[in-house]
């Protein structure tokens, strides 16, 4: 089931990364004073009492213009001494705030479509701006559950200031301090509150879901219109053109297929504020609702480091892979070419090294029939359960090949291996002490199943336990 999203919006340097920081309950988000800091958007899971959702930062919704609507009765907001303003002229507020203010409205919208709730960061030591009244117009016309939080209320007359926001219309401003955690848990508490019920399972949905992810102008349009037989959706030479993950059913071998296609997923600190930070979260959504991931490189580039930060998205979520490398028509080739690139590939990727690899050319159909058909293959490796007697007769003899070393003179012993689940494969050992399992001893009982059952193109969870 996807986890609820909440979206942490607001202008630059309100606190939106020092909040998700102490919400994810880590420093991930890169935290400055410096306006703008946060260029790329970051998600996290998080958890509060027991209640568990994904959590989003946002660059910052700016203005042309973010100077506070009002002077604070102590000079908050004003224009810090020596430092000299543009003249504003008519033609400079027309352009400026036309432009930023489109800007704006449209990361606030994608922000609400794709959140179940938002939370709108204000700050009391700035006090209220246009830039809030601007923001607070697009969320007051949401059908999503707005929050409103005061930050930076750090002490009695801070959060007194706080009073101030209700003109925003969008209820009771919480006062908080997201640096000093101050207020945090009545936000928490406000936020879980506001998500959605948990979804009642509705009937089982079957159909193999199949998701086209990679780099921006890999051709993932192309190759979803290849595989459809028909021109859905927009092919261009302009990276980024697909924004939102686009969802065709077909059927395959009498068997209804999902096939999804998604924004290009860009390297942290590469992605441009606006439009395209939003889209790449639609595109890490994708990969959550997958069953198997086509993960698309440019024959061109071979594995590039962001290929290998996509596959890291991919195998976080224990998705399925085919890699799949486009554009092989342009490549010069001999007969060792296609071996050559494969070692490559599997060299590149070594944390990936079960999966297919497939040469194809979304632009004039070369192999691409081949596709649909590892995929499917793939989803049916993941849905494999093997006997817990034959998994037992395999590690017995897995054992006997290799024993355990010992650790501080204790050695690792083992009792019974069973299958409990499968969409990932999931595999628990039952062990006198799992602190005795180590890296390399897991990978080693990992490849012996792989040798004896296959599992292609599939990720498997190896869970230890200790007796008792």
């Amino acid at each position: 089931m996807t986890k609820p999203i909440v979206a942490l919006v607001g202008r630059p340097n309100v606190g939106k990364s020092t909040l998700f920081n102490r919400i994810v309950g880590r420093r991930i988000a890169i935290v400055e004073e410096l306006a703008g800091t946060t260029r790329d958007r970051l998600y996290a899971d998080a958890n509060w009492g027991g209640v568990d959702f994904v959590v989003v930062d946002t660059g910052g919704l700016e203005m042309a213009d973010s100077s506070p609507a009002r002077p604070g009765p102590t000079g908050r907001g004003r224009q810090a001494a020596g430092v000299k303003r543009p003249p504003i002229t008519a033609q400079t507020v027309g352009v400026e705030s036309g432009l930023f203010l489109d800007q704006m409205r449209a990361q606030a919208q994608i922000a609400i479509a794709e959140a179940d709730v938002v939370v709108f960061l204000v700050d009391t030591e700035t006090g209220l701006t246009a830039s809030d009244r601007e923001v607070a117009d697009v969320l007051r016309r949401a059908e999503k559950p707005i929050i409103l939080a005061a930050n930076k209320a750090d002490n009695a007359r801070r959060r007194a200031d706080a009073v101030e926001f209700y003109t925003l219309g969008l209820g009771e401003p919480i006062p908080i301090s997201a640096l000093h955690g101050h207020g945090t848990g009545d936000l928490l508490d406000a936020i879980v509150e506001s998500l959605p019920p948990s979804e009642v399972e509705e009937e089982e949905d079957d159909r193999v879901k199949i998701a086209i992810v990679g780099r921006p102008n890999v051709g993932k349009s192309s190759l979803l219109n290849r595989l459809l037989g028909q021109e859905r959706v927009i092919v261009s030479e302009v990276p980024g053109t697909t924004r939102d993950a686009i969802d065709m059913e077909i059927e395959f071998g009498g068997e209804p297929i999902v096939l999804i296609d998604t924004a290009g997923i860009r390297r942290r600190g590469k992605i441009a504020p606006g439009v395209e930070k939003y889209s790449v979260l639609r595109a890490l959504k994708a990969i959550n609702r997958a069953d198997v991931c086509l993960l698309l490189i440019d024959a061109q580039d071979k594995v590039t480091a962001q290929d290998q930060h996509i596959a890291g998205y991919i195998l976080d979520e224990a998705k399925s892979v085919v890699v799949v490398v486009n554009k092989w028509d342009l490549i010069e080739k001999d007969t060792h070419t296609m071996v050559e690139y494969t070692q490559e590939i599997r060299a590149a990727l070594r944390f990936m090294d079960y999966v297919p690899v497939l040469f194809i050319s979304a632009k004039t159909g070369q192999r691409v029939q081949q596709v649909l058909q590892v995929a499917v293959q793939v989803q049916a490796e993941r849905l494999r359960h093997i006997s817990t007697a034959d998994l037992n007769r395999l590690l017995q003899d897995a054992i006997a090949h290799h024993p355990p070393k010992s650790k501080s003179g204790r050695r690792l012993k083992f009792y019974y291996v069973t299958q409990p689940e499968v969409d990932p494969p999931t595999f628990v050992f039952f062990v006198n002490d799992r602190r005795l399992v180590n890296f390399t001893y897991r990978r080693y009982l990992e490849n012996r199943i792989r040798e004896a059952y296959g599992f292609l193109g599939t990720p498997l969870r190896l869970v230890f336990r200790s007796r008792g």
